[in-house]
């Protein structure tokens, strides 16, 4: 699930902790961004989560309905369609979810004026009203509700976008990402699965989780060496006209470049500018293309690097 965008994401903002923080202790580091990885995990769950959670409160809110002091004939026999969505139904008896939640203590439970609010915004959203009137009645088109609910009314919303970030701060920069890996879990159900229905595992392979802790290890242990080359192409800049992330910026991708030979240079190079597009100040993509550009041949012209 955890891709490398984020991963190198995660890793740069360890980085610049680290150095911030002063500690160079290695060690210490590596666990925060073992952590803070996990913490993204944690959040693809609570996704999940979430829309058994508002569906469960519809439940209640219903439930109580039929037995308030002068029931109407609709509190008594409400339109059950969105409460019994077979996905949801399917996804809250899930055996890998319900384990995970379980062992990592994952609960909305304090969070229930958020989950009434999200609830809300559902039921007054077009997506909600066009289900209800559908006279299909079928599993995929369960689904499909749930695929565009969170799509249209979750996704993108600034209110859980806000209350996320401050739920956990190790969020602040992970929502977007997972709300992809939400929708394509979402997607990937089969009903003939059941409560075995396998989703997406933290790491796509081993491959992965050491491509996290390797890239940070190296631009902290040859860190001297790459910031000599950066200071090197720099040295037109007045440094402290150079902001501060894009240094770590630059730094992370030399290690990168360097480190990992199956990666293309371009697909490194990229990755790196376009974080420094939203990490960094509006013209620091133009500024560390062009200085990486210039390492990178250099890097070539010494023969440290054999790849295009």
């Amino acid at each position: 699930m955890i891709n490398r965008i984020l991963i190198r994401i995660k890793v740069l903002q360890i980085l610049y902790a680290y150095y911030q923080n002063g500690t160079n202790d290695l060690k210490v580091a590596e666990n925060e961004l073992l952590f803070s990885l996990q913490k993204s995990y944690d959040l693809y769950h609570y996704f999940l989560l979430l829309i058994i959670e508002v569906t469960r409160l519809q439940d209640r809110l219903l439930d109580n309905k039929k037995h308030k002091y002068r029931p109407t004939e609709e509190d008594l026999n409400p339109n059950m369609k969105f409460v019994n969505n077979r996905f949801i139904l399917q996804l809250a008896d899930n055996e890998a979810l319900k384990k995970y939640v379980s062992e990592n203590k994952i609960s909305w439970a304090n969070d229930q004026d958020f989950i009434k609010s999200l609830l809300d915004m559902i039921l007054t959203s077009d997506v909600y009203a066009e289900y209800m009137k559908s006279t299909e009645d079928s599993y995929e088109e369960d689904k499909e509700f749930w695929r565009a609910a969170f799509k249209r009314v979750i996704c993108g919303s600034d209110e859980v976008v806000d209350y996320l970030e401050d739920k956990s701060i190790y969020w602040n920069d992970d929502i977007e990402i997972v709300e992809t890996f939400a929708l394509k879990t979402i997607k990937r159900f089969e009903e003939a699965e059941g409560i075995h229905q396998p989703l997406l595992p933290m790491f796509k392979d081993q491959e992965d989780r050491s491509f996290a802790v390797k890239l940070f290890r190296d631009a902290v242990l040859h860190g001297e060496e790459y910031r000599s080359r950066i200071d090197k192409h720099t040295k037109n800049w007045e440094t402290e006209r150079v902001a501060n992330m894009d240094l770590f910026i630059m730094q992370l991708a030399i290690a990168e470049i360097i480190t990992f030979p199956s990666i293309p240079i371009s697909v490194s190079l990229n990755e790196y500018i376009d974080t420094a597009k939203y990490y960094s100040t509006p013209k620091s993509g133009t500024f560390i293309n062009g200085v990486l550009d210039s390492i990178v041949a250099e890097l070539k012209k010494e023969k440290v690097l054999f790849k295009d």
